[in-house]
C-alpha cells in the first residue's frame, strides 16, 4: 500500500515537474526573442487548438457521439467572452479570466439546450442536428447587430498571451482526464462500447451523455474566449461548417478517443499548412494526400484509443535495450 501511494505521489510531482519546466522553457524562448512573433503566436494557436481538440474528442471519442458543429459552441464562447471585455467597463485584465468563464457557463447552457432533443437520437440524427445547430449559430451571429453583424465584432483587446493559452490548455487536460479516469467517466466511456448493456446494468445513459455533451461544449467556450482574444477581431463565417470539419479531423487524425492522440494531431494539423506554404496554391492539395493516405493506412488514428504513458515509454525503451545488437 505504502509502495503504491509512493509510486503516485512520484508521478504527481514528475508530472508537476515536467508542465513547469516546459513552460518555462517556452517562456524563455518567447521572452528572449528565440521565437519571433509569428513562431509565438503560432504556439499560442497550437494551445487553443488542443483544447479544441481534446473538447471534442469528450463527446466523439469518449462517449462515440458523432457531432459536427463543434464551431458554434466555440463561437458562443468567443463572442460572450469577447462583449463581456468590451463592455463591462472593468480592466481588461480582471474582465478576460472573468470572461473566458462566463463563455464556458453560456456555452454550457447551450450545449443542454441543444443536447436535451438531441441526445435522444442516435447515429446519423444527431450529427445533422449538430450541423443545423452549427449553421445556425453562424446565421444568427450574422444577423444581430451587437455581435457586429456580418461585419463581426471589432476592437478586442489582443490579451490572449503564451501564458494564458498554456495554462487553460494545462487546467482542461487535468480536469478532462481526471473527469475520465472516474467512475463517471468509465459509465461514459461504456455508453460508447454498448449503450444497452450499459442501461440495462443500471446507468443512466442520458445523464451520462448529457454531462458528457456539456463538458465538451464548455471548453469548446474556453478555446473561443482565447480565440477571440488572440485575433482581435472575429467574423461569422470563421465558425462555420467547415471549421467544425477541421476540428472533427484532428479528432480523428489523432485517435478518436486518445488524449495523447489529440494533443500531437493538433500538434502536427496546425503546423502542416504554415510548413506547407512554400508550396504555394498546392499545399492544401498535400495536406489533404497525407490526410487520405494516414486514413486508407491507419484508419483508427495515429493512436486509436492508445496512451502515451510512463509505462509505455519504459516497455519502449526496455524493448530497444534488448533488440539492440550485443557488440
Amino acid at each position: 500500500m505504502k509502495k503504491s501511494s509512493s509510486r503516485v505521489f512520484k508521478t504527481y510531482v514528475l508530472n508537476i515537474v515536467i508542465i513547469a519546466a516546459i513552460f518555462i522553457a517556452l517562456q524563455l524562448m518567447i521572452t528572449n526573442g528565440v521565437f519571433n512573433s509569428y513562431t509565438s503566436g503560432l504556439v499560442v494557436q497550437i494551445f487553443i487548438n488542443m483544447i479544441l481538440t481534446l473538447s471534442l474528442n469528450v463527446a466523439t471519442g469518449f462517449l462515440g457521439e458523432l457531432c459536427l458543429g463543434h464551431a458554434g459552441f466555440m463561437a458562443i464562447g468567443a463572442y460572450t467572452t469577447a462583449l463581456l471585455t468590451i463592455n463591462s467597463g472593468l480592466p481588461v485584465m480582471i474582465m478576460f479570466p472573468l470572461g473566458l468563464i462566463a463563455g464556458m457557463i453560456i456555452s454550457g447552457i447551450i450545449g443542454f439546450l441543444v443536447g436535451v432533443p438531441a441526445l435522444r437520437l442516435k447515429g446519423d440524427y444527431l450529427a445533422i442536428i449538430t450541423l443545423a445547430f452549427g449553421e445556425m449559430i453562424s446565421i444568427l451571429l450574422r444577423t444581430f447587430k451587437f455581435t457586429g453583424g456580418a461585419l463581426g465584432l471589432n476592437g478586442i483587446p489582443r490579451v490572449t498571451s503564451f501564458a494564458y493559452s498554456y495554462w487553460c490548455f494545462i487546467i482542461s487536460l487535468v480536469l478532462i482526464i481526471t473527469f475520465m479516469f472516474s467512475r463517471h467517466g468509465r459509465a461514459i466511456l461504456s455508453i460508447r462500447e454498448d449503450e444497452i448493456a450499459s442501461e440495462a446494468t443500471g446507468v443512466n445513459t442520458f445523464k451520462y451523455k448529457m454531462i458528457a455533451f456539456v463538458m465538451s461544449a464548455m471548453f469548446a467556450g474556453l478555446a473561443g474566449g482565447l480565440f477571440a482574444h488572440f485575433q482581435g477581431n472575429l467574423a461569422p463565417e470563421k465558425f462555420n461548417y467547415n471549421y467544425s470539419i477541421d476540428i472533427m479531423v484532428m479528432v480523428v487524425f489523432g485517435g478518436m478517443g486518445s488524449v495523447s492522440g489529440s494533443i500531437v494531431s493538433a500538434i502536427i494539423l496546425t503546423l502542416l499548412p504554415e510548413l506547407l506554404r512554400g508550396f504555394s496554391e498546392f499545399r492544401m492539395l498535400v495536406y489533404a494526400i497525407m490526410l487520405i493516405v494516414l486514413m486508407i493506412f491507419r484508419p483508427e488514428g495515429m493512436f486509436g484509443r492508445k496512451e502515451v504513458t510512463y509505462r509505455v515509454f519504459r516497455r519502449f525503451l526496455k524493448r530497444n535495450k534488448q533488440n539492440k545488437p550485443v557488440s
